[in-house]
């Protein structure tokens, strides 16, 4: 089984953030928590934050290279947004808050639907803060809005935890995917390996434990992890996070026209407005 310590340093290999994590959402303390930031701490009279600079560190990135911001706010007209139905005056930037999309990408929802992507990891402490958020937004949101999530697919860890998620997913236990995010976030407070080892067998193994545990049964797990529609999915993961060319995560995609992230949005709170301002934008077309 994997070391603790090899785990840790893997969650926090890719991860941006040069500045200390941000406020604590309404969820388990953060497991960056119990390890120093990668920049030297500011000085006492400097440690103060505003709650844009704070959501500007809640992203889990790759090791894709530096994302530049498109700044020109024209390009909303490439990716097609409607003339007719704008965001409200001045709430919002292209370019600062959101970047559009070119050329806009398709969607995988019904005609009349927006769709909402998230592209995410069970393992990332930003995707872990913003979960609340999402799981009330989703008793609210608007019918005409329909919620994807993808996990991404990048290193073994990550492709790890996406095979889980997609296996729980297949077996029906939503309810299992939301445990598993919880379990994985404690055992990483617990310097556990967080559902992962370091081989896929090992993984595997660490991950039908857990099912059994909770009520699958091992041979349903071996069937499901193995299905043609796990496979499938996790194809097609591996494929939108090489299309939206996914350096951080959380990020929200809007209808295959707009990204944005919590530190775009300035605070999680924000980017939940956001996404229902963008989307009710693409309604309006």
């Amino acid at each position: 089984m994997i070391r603790s310590g090899v785990v840790v340093a893997l969650l926090l290999a890719g991860c941006s953030q040069s500045s200390p994590p941000p406020a604590p959402a309404p969820v388990a303390a953060s497991p960056q928590a119990a390890v120093p930031p990668a920049a030297p701490p500011a000085t006492p009279a400097a440690t103060a934050q505003s709650e844009t600079e704070q959501a500007t560190a809640s992203q889990e990135s790759g090791d894709a290279d530096e994302h530049q911001a498109k700044s020109d706010a024209s390009l909303e007209k490439i990716a097609g947004a409607s003339s007719g139905a704008p965001l409200p005056a001045g709430k919002w930037q292209a370019g600062l808050n959101y970047d559009p999309l070119v050329p806009a990408q398709p969607t995988s929802v019904a005609p009349g639907k927006v769709e909402v992507l998230e592209i995410f990891w069970l393992a990332c402490p930003h995707c872990y803060a913003l979960e609340p958020y999402l799981r009330s937004w989703l008793k609210s949101k608007p019918a005409y809005v329909e919620f994807v999530r993808v996990p991404v697919y990048w290193q073994p860890i990550h492709r790890a935890h996406a095979h889980l998620y997609y296996t729980l997913d297949a077996l029906g236990r939503p309810d299992l995917i939301s445990k598993a995010f919880d379990t994985i976030h404690q055992d990483l407070e617990n310097h556990t390996a967080p559902l992962f080892a370091d081989n896929d067998e090992a993984s595997y193994k660490l991950q039908q434990q857990f099912a059994t545990q909770n009520g699958v049964s091992a041979d349903d797990f071996a069937k499901a992890y193995n299905s043609f529609t796990v496979n499938s999915n996790l194809s097609r993961a591996e494929e939108i996070t090489q299309r939206y060319r996914v350096e951080g995560v959380p990020l929200l995609v809007v209808n295959g026209k707009y990204t944005t992230d919590v530190g775009k949005a300035g605070s999680e709170a924000k980017l939940i407005d956001l996404i229902n301002d963008l989307a009710a934008a693409e309604h309006g077309h």
